[in-house]
């Protein structure tokens, strides 16, 4: 046995976890370049690795609440190539302008087919909220109605929506609500199938980025934006609502946090699944509000991510032989191990997930519900 095996299966073990073991979250390897390739690109080349077909696992979700609960993850880290990864995110703005379509391009544009199978009936590509339901559908309405509540939606109201996915809250506001929504996305796919959907409804839908948007809104909101706006750019976005915002609304952040400041993506999610994305952390968040907004209300949902994403992975599983005829087998085990990691990450509490509700300086505060 060779040395980095012995050294893998030693870390491993630290989580319960075993080489060719029986529970369902032991990793069964098929490759021994595996363990090489672990101790050298760390969390790329576990992706990779399975994405090729190096090792399986029953379970991947728990493997990776386990290996994150004990902070598998920091001990293996190759530290050149993340300085490499630091010294790059410092040096460019790799959300700029000029960026901000790559990421619609590369995930939201894959296919409208993947997303209607994988998603709840309203195409809500975001946390649920499951505190009083029993299924993805109940769950995706709960999080639109807790947002309404949140912001206050009311009839007349008139609300931009940064990055509006497939207009779910947009459809939600306006029809449960009777309110007004301006959105606008990075992605032609979404934008052409949320036209559709909205249709007939007080609601207007632009291919633009959130830094050109003009008008003064009652309310603005994101919801799993932020974690493509970049730590170069948080307070630029907090400067655009600062801008759109009447004196008396209200904003809300929807997004997947970090319990740490990081200034650079997972490498395997930036090369993979979402280009350019970081999680903001609490203080990057309210270092960018400052002198700006007062932040009302912190609510973590972090835990329903988990359930979302299972519920999610549940389904891409169940449509898999229908979307195999565009999609290779490739793709099936890098989406799978993006939705089950994800969840490792809620389940072992490495990930949050906040709603963050924010008012101007000197207004009062909201008369609306908060959790």
């Amino acid at each position: 046995m060779k040395n980095s095996e012995l050294i893998l299966r030693e870390l491993l073990s630290t989580a319960a976890i075993e080489v060719n073991g029986k529970a369902p979250w032991d990793i069964q390897v098929h490759d021994e370049r595996f363990f090489d390739r672990i101790l050298k690109d760390a969390s790329l080349g576990l992706g990779e690795s399975y994405m090729e077909g190096w090792w399986d696992c029953a379970a991947i979700d728990e493997f990776i609440n386990r290996a994150l609960k004990a902070r598998l993850d920091e001990k293996v880290r190759n530290k050149f190539r993340y300085v490499f990864q630091v010294a790059r995110a410092h040096l460019f703005n790799r959300q700029s302008t000029g960026r901000a379509f790559e990421v619609g391009m590369r995930h939201y544009d894959l296919g409208n087919d993947l997303y209607k199978a994988m998603l709840d009936k309203r195409l809500a590509y975001s946390c649920a909220y499951w505190k009083n339901a029993t299924t993805l559908d109940e769950a995706q309405e709960a999080k639109l109605e807790l947002i309404c509540q949140k912001l206050g939606v009311k009839p007349g109201m008139k609300i931009l929506e940064i990055g509006f996915g497939w207009g779910s809250f947009a459809r939600y506001a306006a029809e449960k609500n009777g309110a007004s929504v301006l959105g606008v996305t990075v992605s032609k796919e979404q934008l052409a199938l949320a036209q559709e959907l909205c249709k007939g409804l007080p609601v207007e839908l632009r291919l633009q980025d959130y830094r050109e948007v003009q008008g003064k809104f009652d309310a603005v909101l994101s919801i799993g934006m932020m974690e493509h706006v970049g730590y170069k750019n948080y307070r630029p976005y907090m400067q655009v609502v600062n801008r759109c915002l009447k004196e008396d609304g209200v904003a809300l952040v929807h997004t997947i946090g970090s319990n740490k400041s990081i200034t650079t993506g997972e490498p395997f999610t930036d090369k993979y699944i979402f280009p350019n994305g970081m999680l903001p952390s609490i203080a990057q968040l309210s270092y960018s509000m400052e002198g700006m907004f007062v932040m009302e209300d912190l609510h973590n949902l972090g835990p329903h991510y988990d359930k979302t994403l299972v519920a999610w992975h549940a389904n891409f599983e169940k449509a898999w032989p229908a979307l195999k005829e565009k999609y290779d087998d490739r793709f099936y085990r890098m989406w799978r191990y993006y939705l089950l990691t994800s969840a490792g990450g809620f389940r072992s509490r490495n990930q949050q997930l906040w709603q963050i509700v924010f008012t101007r300086m000197g207004t009062s505060q909201p008369e609306c519900r908060f959790s």
